[in-house]
């Protein structure tokens, strides 16, 4: 019976011989030892997520495309009231390369197409989605809708490229945009997390 019990306490140091040599290290070589003793000790590259850069599009200035390194969507101290974390999905996905381009693009057309209704004072729904319609999009992807006494709003739903925007007596104003997160869709989620 002490046999026994003497094999079964040696199979049990196996493991744990294996398990020290590990955690020890296995390599005799030493930062500072041997042949390159004078150069800095080599690191191993540690993958970081890559920044979209947005070269300027065609008819646009370099000075006029956004900087995507001043630009954060997120505060660096987080809010005392959560409000901002629990009303994120409410935040469009900005674009970026060819589909920034894509967008400032369809942003001017539908810009150009409206301003002769404001300059008639045409704020009428109907008439905003003829005019977007007109320009290709199905009429299935395209809202209009009254924005106040005197104005008008619209969305175009393309997803993942959304344009969306509001023309009233003063101007015509439409922003593009890739969606919004946990929703595949460009109308803003009503419902969050």
């Amino acid at each position: 019976m002490t046999m026994i019990r003497t094999a079964g306490i040696r199979a049990g140091m196996l493991p744990m011989a294996v398990l020290a040599l590990l955690v020890t290290g296995c390599g005799t070589e030493r930062a500072g030892d041997g042949a390159g003793a004078d150069r800095a000790p080599s690191r191993t590259p540690v993958s970081t997520p890559s920044t979209p850069v947005d070269s300027p599009c065609p008819g646009e200035s370099p000075t006029s495309a956004p900087s995507t390194s001043a630009a954060t969507t997120t505060p660096a101290v987080p809010p005392i009231d959560h409000y901002a974390e629990n009303h994120g999905f409410m935040v469009p996905f900005p674009l970026h390369g060819k589909q920034r381009c894509e967008g400032l693009r369809a942003v001017g057309r539908v810009e150009k197409a409206l301003e002769p209704l404001r300059e008639r004072g045409d704020f009428a729904p109907e008439s905003t989605r003829t005019a977007l319609t007109g320009l290709g999009y199905p009429a299935g992807q395209v809202r209009a809708y009254q924005n106040g006494s005197t104005g008008v709003g619209f969305l175009i739903d393309t997803f993942p490229l959304c344009v969306e925007g509001t023309m009233n007596r003063d101007s015509t104003k439409a922003e593009a945009f890739g969606g919004y997160p946990d929703h595949s869709g460009c109308d803003r989620p009503s419902g969050g997390h």
